[in-house]
């Protein structure tokens, strides 16, 4: 009988990493115009709740289409590849990724797995769950910023190579120039023959788009909303939320949904914390997240840009081009 192997997690945020990132942000993204906030201010404790709300909600499709495809092609997905490592980024509680670490464990080719989030606590229950679920497993959790901490990834071992997860089309969020220094960041960590694995959500009609990011439950209005609350909470700033309205729309030339909240009266906001004032014209958008929407040449384009070439693509659509979601797998050159 094999016994689990104690995980090891690695932690290589500072304790103030937090406080002082929020800071940082805050002064960057309120401190001119156009108003911004980062996306990775929304999951406090309460944003995480709703956001686990929001993937179960009938509009919202990504999480469960993106779960099916892996129910159906993890195996194909091992079969593909030569990976013994697998690397998850913004892991969580790795829920989707357990169906490739099955795969791979079916396979006779799980070695070792690698969980990266900023969640600390997350982060060690899941990666104590894993070790439990998978005897012989070596988890290695690293407990740090995907946008920053690439380069802390563990080399690749004599019997293998690396693939990484990056699901959820958390890609998404990004900007186009972060997803380039991002994917270009990813491709310097890894060696040739390495692997990626990536979640993409496609273009759709926008009716649809729209529907999935202004729920009728309210629950993402009351998750972007979130975003203020945490202003207030760990910086002490006086955001009224009443006084803002949530606006999602669909911006066709770049094709994303842009969810910002709208200023509904004039209004003049301090944060002490970050020693900013910041005065609010009527109608005046904080934008709050970005979510792109992808097509496969694009995604294909940039992947090379950074040094990937594509070597296989799942859909929930099978190859047909009305597939909502896409898993790609690209080997690193």
């Amino acid at each position: 009988m094999t016994l689990p192997l104690e995980p090891t997690v690695s932690v290589l945020l500072d304790p103030d990493w937090a406080s002082g990132s929020l800071v940082d942000d805050v002064r960057r993204g309120l401190g001119s115009r156009p108003l911004s906030l980062p996306p990775k201010w929304l999951y406090d404790d309460e944003g995480s709740r709703l956001f686990d709300e929001i993937t179960r909600l009938p509009e919202y499709y990504p999480t469960e289409t993106e779960r099916a495809i892996l129910v159906r092609h993890a195996r194909d997905v091992v079969s593909a590849c030569d990976a013994t490592t697998v690397v998850e980024l913004g892991s969580g509680t790795s829920d989707k990724t357990r169906m490739l670490l099955d795969a791979f464990a079916g396979a006779g080719r799980l070695e070792r797995f690698v969980p990266v989030d900023v969640a600390e606590q997350t982060l060690r229950d899941a990666a104590d769950m894993l070790s439990r679920r998978y005897p012989g497993l070596a988890v290695e959790a690293l407990v740090g910023d995907f946008t920053l901490h690439l380069a802390h990834l563990p080399p690749r071992t004599a019997s293998g190579s690396r693939m990484v997860a990056f699901l959820g089309s958390t890609i998404g969020n990004l900007y186009v120039e972060e997803r380039r220094a991002f994917l270009g960041a990813l491709a310097d960590s890894l060696e040739p023959g390495d692997w990626l694995l990536l979640g993409t959500d496609l273009v759709k009609p926008v009716d649809r788009l729209v529907a999935a990011y202004h729920d009728s439950a309210g629950t993402t209005e009351a998750f972007v909303r979130n975003s203020l609350r945490v202003l207030n909470r760990e910086l002490g700033a006086d955001f009224d939320l009443g006084a803002f309205s949530y606006v999602p729309f669909w911006d066709g030339a770049m094709e994303r949904m842009d969810l910002r909240l709208r200023s509904e009266a004039p209004q003049h906001v301090r944060i002490p914390g970050a020693g900013l004032e910041l005065d609010l014209a009527l109608g005046e958008e904080i934008r709050v997240e970005i979510s792109t929407k992808f097509r496969m040449p694009l995604v294909a384009e940039e992947l090379a840009d950074a040094g990937f070439a594509v070597e296989r693509v799942w859909d929930d659509g099978d190859g047909v081009p009305a597939g909502d979601f896409a898993l790609t797998l690209a080997r690193r050159r």
